[in-house]
């Protein structure tokens, strides 16, 4: 939260002694409603800074009435009249007005501009509580600190190496720290370590070891993860997080020692009590992101290995579960894949729903707290390539499923792919945007490009969602959906499905070689379906666009509440789906495979550019404001010598960025294997304002804060060669 306060000069009229009358009016009472329904698009110091110009010699009357018809902007009048009256009086305060010890405080007191000088600004500190900044995912601060005028001032501040942390250095860590009561923590190394830093300066304050030396070796998912997640009740703090054995674990935020009165010692074992796969010893399952806390409520999905491969049609199903953030105890459960006889059972044709696991949430959730809703992205089931053996729809697999946080029942869901053979996840959490109409809507990004929009009380669509014919299987025992749900609004932001069309032209020697490469695979739109290795027709599998990877993967968008406008990453890359049976490492009738590989041309992309990009969406409408590339063009491309000759724009690189939206600027890195460079990006049309260097590239999700009156950016960056570290950007005292 940025609570921002002015002393103004002497000369500012004052009507009569400042202090807060008993009756009337309670400032202390107003910061809170400030707080909770105006900092989300306002900080005190636009409102405040207004009274030298929109409000100068107008009554206070005026901007109390204004206030109370004209606000909140999405819901005007919903505030009840002392809520009114005290937040109005809070903003006045901070500008050093003064108002009447009366019941009509506003009455007759003038805002004079009359000889004001130059406000100090004091910044009070700006958290960012959760991965994505808070529950609603949206990735956005209004700290306003760092804007237009100083970004390129941008220095290091401080550094934090990991290379210490695990058996071995971690050279890519992923994660995104979060800021909280005045302690940065973060996880580093690839056993997942937990730290507390001090966000001033990034001195290590305490340090957590999981210590699972057999888990950690059959885990699915290891390395340091994504983020942590923060508790607190009355003068309890906790900190959250999964290791990678698959144990949730509950510290004290101020000392990082287990709780021992949570689950057994501080922990809670999350192998125990699984729905295990018919036939199978090992249990594929763990997780990477971190667990949600709402209220007193811990909820924990679940990651598999990847499914490419499946050794059987068989696994370990991936259900969400609750705990109590007190005790560890069991609160609910939410199977993702029901039981027989359940609602969706019918689903899952030949009673596939008894033996196929996977369609867990690995993808960060999202919550709504006020609607008592938390926001679940489901993945596919069992066989990422194939699924010839869980025939029909597949429901909750690659649903959005919004559930009752207190007991976790099905409020509503939306299946996104009918029965996923090609890897197409949920991946990111869902943002939870509040329209500057007021309409709530969640938005789910997917890795086929393209934004779903949903009333998130009732999971209605904002736009219509046809189901439309798409290509059908000829892979033998396959099952397609004859439809797929196609938005008609937003438009797909990346590139979707593959033809001649979209190949590489850059000079007719590369064309025609792109035309030769494509000539011994299948392609064909969104939702062409994987084919064999060695098909009868002759062909060596399916060229698909987006790939397994997106699209949008993990890192999500960002939204700025203020104007309604999404912000997405994306890249554009080809997967090659072909099939071919191999008995001696799957039971399955078909696993991911062949000879044959995604073509390259002269070593340059197969298809056109761009290869990455940022899109602006805007909610209210639907429509795309602007779109620009992902950074440069890569030097390979640029070097090539079939292009020396060439003046090519820019292009964008395939990898993938990550967002941080704030008041006053969209900053974009390039993700792993783009430049190190951080992009401050100007919201309104996509130009470049600044780009400042970093030691290495991002690869954790940027964030923000601000503490004791200073503004940090902090990322996670790292070059795949020495071991990653955590920077802290902020614009030197002379300049800021």
């Amino acid at each position: 939260m940025q609570k921002l306060y002015f002393a103004a000069s002497a000369a500012l009229l004052l009507s009569t002694t400042l202090f807060s009358h008993a009756n009337a009016y309670n400032i202390e009472q107003g910061k809170e409603v400030f707080q909770s329904h105006c900092s989300r698009c306002h900080t005190a110091e636009d409102l405040v800074g207004r009274f030298a110009t929109t409000w100068a010699d107008r009554e206070a009357e005026q901007f109390y009435t204004t206030i109370k018809l004209a606000m909140p902007a999405e819901q005007p009048g919903s505030l009840t009249e002392s809520q009114y009256r005290d937040v109005s009086a809070y903003l006045l305060n901070a500008g050093g007005v003064a108002l009447n010890q009366s019941d009509e405080p506003f009455s007759g007191v003038l805002i004079s501009s009359s000889g004001l000088s130059e406000p100090t600004v004091v910044y009070e500190d700006v958290e960012w509580l959760d991965m994505n900044g808070d529950l609603s995912a949206n990735r956005y601060s209004a700290a306003a600190q760092i804007n237009k005028d100083n970004v390129s001032d941008l220095e290091i501040a401080w550094r934090f190496n990991t290379a210490n942390f695990g058996p071995e250095a971690e050279r890519i860590n992923l994660s995104s720290p979060i800021m909280v009561d005045g302690t940065l923590y973060a996880t580093a190394g690839a056993t997942r370590n937990v730290v507390a830093l001090n966000p001033k300066t990034g001195q290590l304050l305490w340090m957590w070891r999981p210590d699972e030396p057999e888990r950690y070796e059959a885990a699915p998912r290891k390395g340091s993860g994504r983020a942590v997640s923060y508790w607190k009740k009355g003068d309890k703090e906790r900190i959250f997080t999964v290791t990678p054995g698959y144990f949730l674990v509950s510290l004290d935020a101020k000392t990082g020692v287990p709780d021992r009165k949570f689950g057994d010692n501080g922990r809670v074992d999350l192998k125990k009590g699984l729905r295990l796969g018919k036939g199978r010893d090992d249990i594929d399952i763990g997780l990477n992101k971190p667990p949600l806390v709402v209220n007193d409520t811990v909820i924990v999905g679940a990651a598999h290995l990847v499914s490419f491969w499946p050794v059987s049609k068989s696994n370990v199903k991936g259900d969400v579960r609750a705990f109590s953030a007190k005790s560890g105890k069991l609160k609910w459960r939410f199977k993702t894949i029901p039981e027989s006889g359940d609602f969706g059972s019918d689903t899952w044709l030949n009673g596939s729903e008894k033996f196929t696991g996977n369609a867990g949430v690995w993808a960060p959730m999202s919550a709504d707290p006020e609607l008592g809703l938390v926001y679940l992205p489901v993945e596919s089931a069992t066989g990422d390539r194939y699924g010839g053996d869980r025939p029909g729809n597949n429901l909750f697999a690659n649903s959005l499923v919004a559930l009752d946080i207190k007991s976790g029942k099905r409020k509503w869901h939306y299946q996104i792919i009918h029965h996923d053979i090609w890897d197409w996840d949920n991946p990111s959490a869902p943002i939870l945007a509040d329209l500057p109409n007021g309409r709530k809507v969640v938005v789910q990004l997917t890795k086929q490009s393209f934004a779903y929009v949903f009333d998130r009380k009732t999971g209605e669509p904002i736009w219509p969602i046809i189901e439309t014919p798409v290509p059908q299987t000829d892979v033998p025992g396959e099952w397609t959906s004859p439809t797929q749900p196609f938005p008609t609004k937003p438009a797909a932001y990346d590139r979707q499905g593959i033809s001649e069309d979209d190949l590489i032209n850059f000079t007719p020697e590369l064309r025609a070689k792109a035309l030769e490469a494509v000539k011994p695979f299948r392609l064909g739109p969104l939702y062409t379906p994987p084919s064999l290795a060695e098909a009868p027709d002759g062909t060596f599998g399916t060229l698909s666009v987006p790939s397994a990877t997106g699209g949008t993967n993990w890192e999500g968008g960002a939204y700025d509440p203020e104007t309604g406008k999404l912000y997405v990453p994306s890249f554009t890359n080809v997967s090659l789906l072909s099939l071919v049976n191999d008995p001696e490492r799957s039971s399955v009738d078909f696993i991911y495979g062949g000879k044959k590989r995604t073509p390259k041309i002269d070593g340059l992309p197969l298809i056109q550019p761009p290869w990455g990009r940022i899109t602006s969406i805007d909610l209210n409408s639907g429509d795309h404001d602007w779109q620009v590339v992902n950074g440069d063009t890569p030097d390979s491309v640029k070097n090539h010598p079939a292009l020396k000759d060439l003046e090519l724009p820019p292009t964008g690189k395939p990898t993938r960025s990550g967002l941080l939206a704030t008041k006053t600027l969209l900053f974009a890195g390039e993700g792993r294997g783009g430049a190190p460079v951080l992009h401050a990006i100007d919201k309104e049309t996509g130009e470049t304002v600044a780009d400042i260097s970093l030691p290495a590239t991002q690869t954790g999700q940027p964030m923000t804060y601000i503490i004791d009156g200073k503004q940090f950016i902090v990322m996670a960056v790292g070059d795949g060669k020495k071991a990653a570290e955590y920077i802290a950007l902020a614009v030197p005292e002379s300049t800021n």
